[in-house]
């Protein structure tokens, strides 16, 4: 499926496209990550495979550090590095069971990792060094770097605020305000809050600050629910990624549409075409002016899809239109 402004990457992972993310220094390069145990870099502009390198097992996150170095975790526990320009990778460590989500720190220079063994572990990516592991209240599901803090979503509903800056105790321990299990957690560019997605088709603004006043501002929203012949469908609410520029995010859900957000004036902005597949990850570039959509049958709630569906990564070429706030005036 491509329109205008959209086109399908080739060489598209075989399997369950666990994250796709641009590098935050040019709109030329993104990386993949994907139960196939490949983790891939593509030039957008191009539209060609760059490079690959294979885990031992499903890849499940990635990220960049710089331009020419790329970190990824595996379901067997293991944290790799690779470095582009001489195209070698080194395993820098392991958890003792799978890394769900890998993020890189500008602010503190550091690398996380977050593991379904409940800790996170974080790694000096100069020296490839592990610099120390904390332990979580659960099973760790998502992770999001809001300037020096890191923020974890764990089993339980759990969301763990951690300062990079001193580990040695926890900043915040609260409860998700959503009542089910916790799929996705992104902090909001002025890093003043954050937005959280569950399994049931809603998504909730949260803000940092513990006063009364500010706490009061916080809310909920049902979205990625379809109706169809009277009976409504809901859809778990898999990925958010934020328009740096602007604020605005966007969702990705388990029903194949990507939905984009006003948050502070608590608005849908639009709704784009139904993809063919659910939506495992979605990212934007570092200019705001691409969005990368992977869509995968992997992550439909349907035990068996009706018919074979490829895994595949659109980018959609974005108008202020649709990420921009509309005017209150």
């Amino acid at each position: 499926m491509s329109t205008a402004n959209e086109f399908k990457l080739n060489n598209c992972p075989t399997d369950g496209i666990s994250a796709v993310k641009f590098s935050p220094n040019t709109s030329q390069f993104l990386f993949a990550s994907s139960w196939d145990f490949s983790v891939r870099l593509y030039d957008v502009s191009k539209n060609t495979l760059r490079y690959q390198y294979d885990h031992k097992s499903p890849v499940l996150d990635c990220c960049f550090f710089d331009s020419v170095h790329g970190w990824s975790g595996s379901l067997d526990g293991s944290v790799v590095m690779y470095d582009f320009n001489v195209r070698n990778e080194t395993i820098v460590g392991a958890h003792n069971d799978a890394v769900r989500c890998i993020e890189f720190c500008p602010e503190t220079n550091v690398i996380a990792s977050g593991s379904w063994d409940q800790t996170i572990k974080l790694w000096d990516p100069r020296t490839n060094n592990n610099i120390g592991s904390y332990s979580q209240p659960g099973r760790v599901y998502t992770m999001s770097v809001c300037g020096n803090r890191l923020i974890v979503g764990t089993a339980g509903k759990c969301v763990v605020v951690w300062d990079l800056r001193n580990m040695g105790y926890v900043e915040q321990r609260r409860e998700s305000s959503l009542k089910y299990q916790t799929r996705c957690i992104r902090s909001f560019p002025n890093k003043e809050g954050f937005v959280l997605s569950s399994i049931e088709g809603r998504v909730a603004v949260e803000y940092l600050d513990p006063s009364q006043e500010v706490q009061k501002k916080k809310y909920a929203f049902k979205c990625h629910r379809v109706k169809e012949n009277g009976v409504e469908y809901i859809y778990p609410v898999h990925t958010i990624a934020f328009h740096d520029r602007y604020s605005t995010f966007a969702t990705g859900g388990g029903d194949g549409f990507v939905n984009m957000w006003d948050g502070f004036n608590k608005k849908r902005l639009c709704q784009f075409h139904r993809f063919p597949a659910p939506i495992s990850s979605v990212a934007f570039s570092s200019d705001g002016s691409m969005l990368a959509v992977a869509a995968s049958p992997l992550y439909s709630h349907e035990p068996v899809p009706e018919k074979k569906v490829d895994d595949a990564i659109y980018i959609r070429h974005v108008s202020d239109a649709e990420t921009r706030p509309k005017s209150t005036a």
